[in-house]
């Protein structure tokens, strides 16, 4: 059986701890910092065979060169020459098998150029979607347009309701509120905030959330529905899906 787990770091990362059960390998997604990595695999004996990397932000990144050090893991990511210490660079439709699954790459261009995500299916299927998709949220376009954001939306989008999807940053409570303004008709942003905050104030994870419920309540995922583009339509153009988007996205950056 494998578990996903998260390892807290920096405010409001989380770096993916997947494990077998009878194993004492693990995987991390996106380490930003090595630290609470190594304090974990040192308590428990555990032995770090896989990295899996998302894009190239530092933040994803910033452990990588002392956990090759230490550990020589398997580095797995993105097609960027300029991230070093990636073993095996993928791309869209690529395929390889870490902790005893299979995972399809997704190339998910938006918040970076660079960025992809690493899906594998099962009972549940899984997401490590980094910073493209948040729950109720997306990531800001540091590096692509609001063409290529809205494309890659609606590829994760396209897999499995079920998919659990493990974000990167623990930014649901923010993006909720901006939800709130952006669907305001939508009780399933006022019930996933009354969720969340319940959550938070137990010191719990809100992630991870799953493509059903982020289709109820995630505003850049519902750029067709009428009441996301009236409600857009006070910020700017919703003359289409693409607009609509682009427009919450814009609003969403000053909100």
């Amino acid at each position: 059986m494998l578990s996903v787990t998260p390892i807290p770091a920096f405010g409001d990362n989380y770096i993916w701890l997947l494990r077998q059960d009878t194993s004492a390998e693990i995987c991390v997604v996106d380490p930003g910092d090595a630290a609470p990595v190594v304090e974990l695999i040192e308590r428990e004996g555990l032995t770090l065979s896989t990295v899996l990397i998302t894009h190239h932000h530092q933040d994803h990144t910033g452990g990588l060169p002392t956990l090759i050090e230490r550990y020589a893991p398997r580095v797995i990511g993105p097609d960027n020459p300029k991230l070093a210490g990636i073993d095996e660079r993928v791309g869209q439709g690529d395929e390889f098998r870490a902790m005893g699954r299979l995972f399809e790459v997704h190339e998910v261009p938006g918040h970076t150029l660079d960025h992809i995500a690493f899906f594998t299916a099962g009972i549940p299927p899984l997401l490590f979607c980094g910073d493209a998709l948040f729950s109720a949220g997306c990531g800001r376009l540091f590096e692509g347009t609001p063409e290529q954001m809205h494309e890659s939306l609606g590829k994760l989008a396209a897999l499995p309701d079920d998919t659990l999807v493990f974000a990167a940053h623990e930014y649901t409570l923010a993006n909720l509120r901006f939800a709130l303004a952006a669907d305001p008709h939508n009780p399933d942003v006022a019930k996933a905030m009354e969720e969340c905050q319940h959550a938070r104030e137990l010191d719990r994870s809100t992630l991870p959330s799953s493509l059903a419920r982020e289709k109820r309540i995630n505003p850049f995922l519902r750029s067709q529905d009428a009441g996301v583009r009236q409600a857009a339509s006070a910020h700017g153009d919703t003359d289409s899906d693409v607009a609509t988007f682009a427009t919450l996205r814009s609003w969403k950056d000053n909100f």
